[in-house]
């Protein structure tokens, strides 16, 4: 496994946010991470990420204990895009994208070629390329977005950590976000709102309620209309939708 979760705890003074929780990711896949909110959706990202230490319990990385690998190592495999990722307006994307690479480099260690081809690769794959030079203050919000994930994937790595990138987003931006998400060849774990995106591209699916996992499993297996009801508090239908065969969400009036 990628990234394996054992009975996190997450507690801040008296209250607990995340309670129990206890997942695997399977490498290559995307993993969607859905619940209203309050229900600890970041707070696991962060903590997946190595940005905070849970309470109790174990994250392993390939069978290592998360906690006993470097903050520095963490962040040479693990790349985190949070959902208000801010950007100094005064740099380019080509800025932007070299800043993925500071894990893999030391204090005085000059830029090398295997730097250039990382950034060049991660600027290809989020089709950033031809925007390279272009100011940070010009570009859309969906290639900004794409800016984002670019820097991450300059980072080469094993696991990306998403929380909320569709946000904000038209719907033209929101498809070619996740459609690029799903077609990395990383394991990426991406907390959404949207459910009908989550079971559109999503290989597995876990949700979450005031920091319990109540749910897990496939879309087909996870979205149904009791979930819904009881969970996300909307009345709606599923069904399998005609284009691509998984759960598609009829919201009620």
């Amino acid at each position: 496994m990628s990234i394996k979760v054992d009975t996190l705890v997450w507690t801040i003074g008296k209250k607990t946010i995340l309670d129990g929780i206890s997942f695997e990711a399977p490498p290559g896949k995307m993993l969607g991470l859905l619940g209203p909110n309050g229900s600890g959706k970041t707070s696991l990202l962060r903590i997946l990420a190595g940005l905070k230490r849970p309470s109790s319990g174990q994250i392993t990385l390939d069978q290592t204990d998360m906690g006993s690998i470097g903050r520095r190592s963490v962040a040479r495999r693990v790349a985190f895009i949070e959902q208000h990722a801010t950007t100094n307006a005064s740099l380019r994307v080509i800025d932007v994208v070299k800043l993925g690479r500071f894990p893999h480099r030391s204090m005085f260690s000059g830029w090398t070629l295997a730097d250039e081809k990382a950034v060049d690769d991660a600027l290809a794959c989020s089709g950033m390329t031809a925007k390279r030079n272009d100011p940070w203050q010009s570009l859309s919000g969906g290639e900004r977005q794409r800016t984002h994930i670019a820097r991450a994937l300059a980072q080469s790595p094993s696991e990306l950590i998403l929380d909320e990138p569709t946000n904000h987003l038209d719907v033209q931006h929101q498809i070619g976000l996740m459609r690029l998400v799903s077609s990395l060849p990383v394991t990426s774990i991406i907390a959404l709102h949207d459910l009908n995106h989550a079971a559109m591209f999503c290989d597995t699916l876990i949700v979450l309620q005031e920091g319990r996992i109540v749910a897990s499993g496939t879309p087909q297996e996870v979205i149904t209309e009791d979930l819904l009801r009881k969970v996300f508090r909307v009345d709606a239908r599923v069904e399998a939708s005609p284009h691509h065969g998984r759960p598609l969400i009829h919201y009620l009036r």
